[in-house]
C-alpha cells in the first residue's frame, strides 16, 4: 500500500487517475460485459428458431439503419476485415434477408440492402427483445427507467468523445 493510500488519499497515476477511479472502471466493463453476456443467453433461450446468428443480426441491422452499404463501407463501419464481412452477407443474401444492388454511382461495384424479408425479421427481433426489456424493468418505478436511460446514453456519448479525440 502507498503512503497516499495509507494517509486516506488515493494515489493518483501519471495521467491523474486513481485507484479509486481505476476500481471503478473495472467494475463498471464486469458488468457490461456480464449484462451483454446475459443479453446474448436472452436471445438465444427466447428465440430458438434464430434465423440468423448474431453477428449476420448486426450487419442486417445495419444495413435497415444505415441503408444501403458497400461491403468495404461495412467492414471499416464494424472494425472488421472485408473477407469475413463478406461470408456474413453471403449466408444473408443466400437466406433471402440481404440482396446485392448495382451502385448508381459506380457500375463496377454493387450495395447491399436489406430485403423486406430482412427487415421483417429485424424488427419482429426488435419487438421480441423490447419485450424482454419491458418485462425486466416492470417493477422499477418510472424515476429509475428514465435515470438508467439517461445515464446509459450520458455514457455513450462521453464515450464516443473520447474515442473520437483519439481520432483527432
Amino acid at each position: 500500500m502507498s503512503i497516499a493510500e495509507t494517509a486516506g488519499t488515493p494515489a493518483e497515476t501519471t495521467d491523474g487517475v486513481t485507484q479509486d477511479d481505476l476500481d471503478l472502471a473495472d467494475t463498471v466493463v464486469r458488468e457490461l460485459f456480464m449484462l451483454i453476456r446475459q443479453v446474448k443467453r436472452s436471445t438465444e433461450r427466447h428465440r430458438p428458431e434464430m434465423i440468423v446468428d448474431m453477428a449476420g443480426y448486426h450487419v442486417l441491422a445495419y444495413l435497415k439503419v444505415e441503408g444501403p452499404q458497400r461491403a468495404g463501407e461495412m467492414a471499416a463501419a464494424f472494425h472488421s476485415d472485408p473477407s469475413t464481412i463478406s461470408r456474413q452477407v453471403s449466408a444473408l443474401v443466400k437466406s433471402g434477408l440481404v440482396e446485392r444492388r448495382a451502385d448508381p454511382g459506380d457500375g463496377r461495384a454493387s450495395l447491399l440492402a436489406a430485403t423486406d424479408e430482412g427487415v421483417r425479421v429485424i424488427e419482429t427481433e426488435r419487438h421480441r427483445r423490447a419485450r424482454v426489456i419491458a418485462s425486466v424493468l416492470g417493477s422499477w418505478s418510472p424515476g429509475d427507467r428514465d435515470a438508467l436511460t439517461e445515464l446509459l446514453a450520458r455514457f455513450l456519448d462521453d464515450y464516443q468523445s473520447f474515442e473520437n479525440q483519439g481520432e483527432s
